[in-house]
């Protein structure tokens, strides 16, 4: 197990094409010289890279010690009320399973599911059976279905409804999003280290110690309204939180060993790259 956070990009930043890159396949080295060591896979409107490509992202990735996972798709829908619908997402797990052995990737983060139109209850009930199906046939697959806290109040995804499907298996552990969950509270939810603190307390006392130590994160900071998440901003907004400050540096005094994907908007290696020089100050301080 490793002994030290991780950060690193979700998806390419902008500046990464600004320099010519046209291939994910350049990430893995980009990445690294920029002293990070995570990337996550962008598939959230679908998979189409090739298992090749895929395999050689993962080789160079391997190559440049950079851990990596994959985002799976956002149409999979967990709490869908048809049932053919909601059943095919498991086909989409599958090949993001796929995709993810083939990326040498160890979590496939997945969207929760909706509340839109239905009671939390039933939809809490349907992605339930989602997810147990999806244990049944996905146990021992050697990835971890990560399931994320989500930022908009139709959608599920509160931290305790995430702990709660992450019962059902040891295949799902937790993605926290602390965007997300800053923008489901109205004036936000981080200020302090022990803002931080308190959600790997939470994941600790409720699933045990090694999932709020190895925590699969993904942060930035978001704009949001009444009805929660509105869109993703730079770590340059003043006006929206949560700052990133405090959570580099709880995990830092705090010994534990997240790994942080930065989902900035089109800075997401370079916010990164200063959520990592922060935990590496307090480390030393």
């Amino acid at each position: 197990m490793r002994d030290r956070a991780l950060f690193g990009p979700g998806g390419n930043s902008d500046s990464f094409a600004a320099e010519g890159h046209k291939s994910s396949l350049d990430a893995p080295a980009w990445i690294a010289a920029r002293g990070l060591d995570a990337y996550e896979y962008q598939g959230g409107n679908g998979i189409t890279a090739s298992a090749a490509t895929l395999t050689a992202i993962g080789e160079r990735a391997r190559e440049q010690g950079i851990a990596m996972s994959l985002h799976a798709p956002y149409f999979i829908s967990l709490s869908g009320t048809d049932p053919e619908k909601r059943l095919k997402s498991l086909d989409y797990i599958e090949k993001s399973i796929a995709a993810a052995i083939c990326l040498g990737a160890t979590t496939v983060v997945v969207h929760t599911g909706s509340a839109a139109k239905i009671s939390r209850e039933e939809a809490m009930s349907l992605a339930a059976d989602t997810l147990s199906r999806a244990a049944e046939k996905f146990d021992g697959c050697g990835v971890t279905l990560g399931l994320e806290t989500m930022g908009k109040h139709n959608q599920l995804g509160t931290l305790d409804e995430v702990i709660e499907l992450c019962r059902i298996s040891p295949l799902f552990a937790p993605v926290v999003d602390f965007g997300h969950l800053n923008a489901r509270n109205v004036g936000g939810l981080f200020a302090t280290e022990d803002d931080y603190r308190r959600v790997f307390d939470v994941i600790g006392e409720r699933l045990g110690d090694s999932y709020a130590r190895y925590l699969h994160c993904h942060f930035s900071k978001i704009e949001y309204t009444s009805a929660g998440e509105k869109k993703h901003l730079t770590f340059e907004d003043c006006a929206f939180g949560p700052p990133p400050e405090p959570l580099a540096a709880a995990i830092a005094r705090e010994g534990l060993c997240p790994c942080i994907i930065c989902e900035s908007a089109g800075t997401m290696a370079e916010d990164a790259a200063y959520m990592k020089n922060i935990y590496e100050r307090a480390l030393n301080a």
